[in-house]
């Protein structure tokens, strides 16, 4: 098989993994990388041995596929470059700097028949993919995502650094259109706003409560879903899921536990649980690999420039409205 030729853009802490992990993927030969930082450039060099540009154009002429990962504000010059040259993209989240960005990029890459994928990678947590199949209709739902502050990725809003991950998940698993808002935040360490939380309401019916920190002593990933007769949660960061569920008879499975025998209207309810834990595993290359593969086959990526371009949305929605009622009260 042809092997896909493949360069990065932005050799910074990010792009410096995406270099490690793609070396392990034999269907990719790794044809350099473009960092504007020259010191960077030439640590990246001697760490891994792959050539690094000293013009981004000259990068472009020599591969089929490339990340960005490289400061949102820069994604848009780099795609549209890219796009011209008939490149395939990974786009580090958030996808654009704003809705007309991503809508042109959209546009263009349709135009040249170019992939685009964005890097939604908490898609690609086994727990998440594990239960997809259990989610059916979510009633409500509730994501906390909370780390301790990091200068990496304060150029932005913790919407755009951290809330647009589950804005992503929250959209991709609610089959209904959107229909209300509400959002408060604040800026605490830095600038931009550091602590969010919003509630989105559904046309279905279904609520989401969405927070968010990077003001924090310990680190947070958990997504709960509530919907008729049973109850998921999950551990992003410990890759571990736990579903309670109700049935009309006892589970004899040794895996499961009977937690509760309820009785209602006359009626025995049994609440069971259990619980799945998943080994090691390494996101950002199952990312990578599947954007290899959706070029060679020619498939529709699991996370489109569309659904990235959806998330961008609420979160720009987000982020305004807090901004709007900050300026009321600072």
């Amino acid at each position: 098989m042809k092997k896909v030729k493949y360069a990065v853009v932005g050799a910074g802490h990010l792009g410096y993994i995406h270099l490690l992990n793609l070396k392990d993927i034999p269907s990719v030969e790794i044809t350099g990388f473009y960092e504007i930082d020259k010191d960077r450039k030439k640590f990246v060099e001697e760490k891994t041995g792959i050539k690094g540009y000293d013009s981004f154009e000259e990068l472009l002429d020599h591969c089929d596929a490339i990340s960005i990962v490289v400061p949102t504000k820069s994604h848009y010059s780099v795609a549209k470059s890219a796009i011209k040259h008939g490149i395939h993209i990974f786009c580090e989240k958030p996808f654009m700097a704003s809705i007309e960005e991503a809508e042109e990029i959209i546009k263009l890459a349709k135009e040249k028949s170019v992939i685009i994928q964005i890097g939604h990678i908490e898609r690609f947590n086994p727990a998440l993919k594990f239960l997809q199949n259990e989610i059916k209709n979510p009633l409500f739902i509730e994501c906390h995502r909370i780390s301790p502050f990091n200068p990496r990725g304060t150029d932005v809003a913790v919407i755009l650094d951290l809330m647009i991950h589950d804005i992503d998940i929250v959209l991709n698993i609610v089959d209904s259109d959107l229909i209300d808002i509400k959002a408060s935040g604040a800026p605490i360490l830095t600038n931009n706003i550091d602590i969010a939380n919003a509630r989105l309401e559904f046309k279905n019916g279904c609520i989401a409560n969405i927070t968010a920190s990077r003001v924090s002593n310990k680190r947070l990933r958990k997504l709960r879903i509530f919907q008729i007769n049973q109850y998921i949660s999950i551990n992003f960061l410990q890759r571990e899921a736990e579903l309670y569920w109700i049935s009309k008879s006892i589970n004899q499975d040794d895996d499961i536990k009977t937690l509760a025998q309820i009785e209602s209207d006359g009626i025995q309810k049994i609440l069971n649980y259990k619980k799945f834990s998943f080994p090691e595993y390494n996101p950002l290359k199952e990312e990578l690999l599947s954007f290899i593969n959706s070029i060679v086959n020619g498939e529709t990526p699991p996370v489109t420039a569309e659904e990235g371009r959806n998330a961008l949305e609420i979160a720009i929605i987000i982020e305004e409205q807090i901004k709007r009622k900050l300026e009321r009260i600072l």
